[in-house]
């Protein structure tokens, strides 16, 4: 196996204007926007704090209106969280090498910088405040803080991208949502999970593993009295070729429960209803009295304000208080008379937080935050602007098309529900129509899909183009205007990779510079189908995966590798897990390079190579 990198040291300021300039919109030539994408209200709710993304600060509002201060970071904020007596806000801030700020906020002054890992997110502090744990995406990692030194006290693996974070009342464990599936996708069961921490032990005591299907888990929360955990995600039916998309036959939101006394999941309930979907469940929240959970819907602009005690009630008399997730996990109707669907007024919400009864919500890309009344019946929210209105260039509006579910039949899904919001993967295998039923094919990301024709696996597709508006008409069951294909075309177009982080200082190690030059040589035969800068032959090969329903010598177009590192499982079906398995054990053959020969320690270097691009 190789090892994984060395802890990352302080954030340079040339890594950090790198990750800026890959987090602001390329070729942008409007006023950058400020993508709210995380907030954090003081306990009495009069105060705010909202993280802007692509603004590049944190900003203090009023609850009743208007920006107080604005607090300007030194890369793309993406998370937040205020210590127990109110006073410090932690800040992330993602990079390959993030830092971790320190806001106090009577005094408005950033008192402290820390160096932390690969896109750090998602912060939580201790209940005593002397700690702070922050999440590492791309590490797959969540580093321990100590608040009063800014020692990295520990770096725990769990499963994979790591996005949210949440500790119980009493601080004795951490539930980390992972945001995909690992492993292979072709399997019976494919579904991401919770990771479970024990702090005091600082090591995972266990993984849950969501119901079949669920991927793209964005949102985590503990109930105030620590027994139950609520997580949101998307509930993919991948085993289902995509024929329709109603009634949640290829997607459905849903929002699952850990009994955290058990430490089992207890029950999923859908968030959409028959005839209206509710795309991309993003942020969850409980209110401070346990009596609501509120869920945020990126894809269809709207937030589910759910009768919390009634809805556990329900799943207890149903399941008899000893059933599994999947009891309850396709009813469309469970939250019939639980749940109040509230319309937002802006566009994109993501970033929640409750507090003296009320719902915040950012929109991203509406710039704006909106806030509902947990305790009204009415279906209506009050905004707050953080910015005037601006023009939008052609790529922040195609990302807008990409994550808006209105756009799809009945809201059931968008893009970026097999995509993700950055347009990468979601880890499963879908049976598209493209090119006829019974061969599913692994979602692919969208970095540089434009510049490496054709598109889809087989190549079914002359260009990205033509694939961006049959995937509206074929998948999302909706016709577009031209317009909106453009748009999505620009934000495809100005996607850039993110430094792989297998890099040691922005460097490749002394293995993967060994695995460059087996890479290369044309015994092995690497470099021959994946050439250049994108590394690809543009070309269609038979490599003999074709699945027993396909002819033998289907042929398959040649992947480009910039960002390998986070696009597995492997080969057009999902098959493989890993790099490695692919050449020592998936590779007899040679049809994927000649490695068969290799030694175990020139595979090590190759993949070493490959996971660094």
């Amino acid at each position: 196996m190789i090892p994984r990198r060395d802890p990352v040291p302080t954030s340079a300021l040339g890594g950090l204007l790198v990750w800026l300039g890959m987090t602001l919109l390329a070729g942008c030539r409007t006023e950058t926007p400020l993508s709210p994408t995380a907030i954090v209200a003081a306990r009495d709710g009069r105060t705010l704090w909202v993280a802007c993304a692509t603004g590049g600060a944190v900003m203090e509002l009023s609850a009743e209106g208007g920006v107080r201060r604005r607090f300007p970071l030194p890369s793309a904020p993406s998370g937040l969280a205020l210590s127990p007596d109110g006073r410090t806000l932690a800040i992330t801030c993602a990079a390959p090498r993030s830092t971790v700020c320190l806001l106090e906020v009577e005094r408005g002054e950033i008192t402290a910088r820390w160096a932390a890992g690969h896109t750090a997110m998602a912060p939580v502090f201790s209940p005593d405040g002397g700690t702070l744990y922050v999440c590492h995406r791309f590490d797959d990692d969540v580093g321990v803080l100590e608040v009063r030194s800014g020692k990295m006290w520990a770096r725990i693996p769990v499963v994979r991208q790591p996005v949210a974070a949440a500790l119980t009342p009493d601080g004795r464990r951490l539930f980390v949502a992972n945001h995909l599936p690992a492993g292979a996708a072709d399997r019976d069961v494919v579904a991401a999970g919770v990771s479970v921490i024990d702090p005091a032990a600082r090591a995972v005591v266990a993984n849950l593993t969501l119901p079949n299907g669920a991927g793209l888990v964005l949102g985590v929360a503990v109930s105030p009295d620590g027994r139950h955990v609520a997580v949101s995600h998307n509930l993919a039916r991948f085993q289902l070729p995509t024929t329709q998309v109603e009634r949640g036959w290829m997607n459905s939101a849903a929002l699952s429960f850990i009994d955290v006394a058990a430490m089992r999941v207890a029950a999923t309930v859908l968030l959409d209803e028959v005839d209206a979907g509710a795309a991309n469940p993003w942020a969850v929240a409980w209110a401070p009295d346990g009596a609501k959970v509120v869920v945020t819907h990126a894809g269809t602009h709207e937030v589910s304000v759910i009768d919390a005690p009634g809805l556990l009630r329900k799943v207890a008399a149903v399941t008899g208080g000893g059933a599994t997730a999947k009891d309850v996990s396709g009813d469309l109707t469970f939250l019939l008379g639980l749940r109040r669907r509230v319309a937002l007024q802006g566009n994109g919400p993501r970033a929640l937080t409750v507090a003296a009864n009320r719902a915040w919500v950012a929109d991203y890309f509406s710039d704006a935050v909106e806030s509902i009344e947990l305790g009204s019946k009415e279906s209506t929210s009050r905004r707050v602007a953080m910015a005037p209105p601006r023009e939008e260039s052609s790529a922040r509006r195609g990302e807008r098309h990409f994550n808006d579910a209105t756009r799809c039949f009945q809201h059931w899904q968008s893009c970026a529900t097999c995509h993700s919001w950055d347009a990468r993967v979601d880890g499963f295998n879908w049976d598209l129509l493209n090119d006829g039923v019974g061969n599913p094919k692994n979602s692919k990301s969208m970095l540089f899909a434009h510049r490496t024709p054709p598109a889809m696996s087989t190549g079914i597709r002359d260009s990205a183009e033509m694939a961006v508006r049959a995937g509206f008409r074929h998948i999302q069951f909706a016709a577009q205007t031209e317009d909106v294909a453009t748009a999505v075309d620009a934000y495809l177009k100005s996607l850039r990779p993110v430094p792989s982080p297998w890099l040691k200082g922005g460097r490749r190690s002394a293995a993967a510079e060994r695995g460059r030059r087996v890479f290369a040589d044309e015994g092995v035969g690497c470099a021959g189908c994946h050439p250049g800068r994108d590394f690809t032959d543009l070309r269609s090969h038979a490599v003999g995966t074709a699945n027993a329903r396909e002819p033998a010598d289907t042929r398959f177009d040649t992947p480009g590798l910039v960002e390998l590192w986070r696009t597995a499982p492997y080969l057009h079906d999902g098959s493989v897990a890993t790099l490695r398995e692919l050449f020592a054990g998936r590779n007899g053959t040679d049809r994927h390079g000649r490695t068969s020969r290799l030694s175990t320690a020139e595979i090590d270097d190759l993949v070493a190579y490959l996971l660094s691009l």
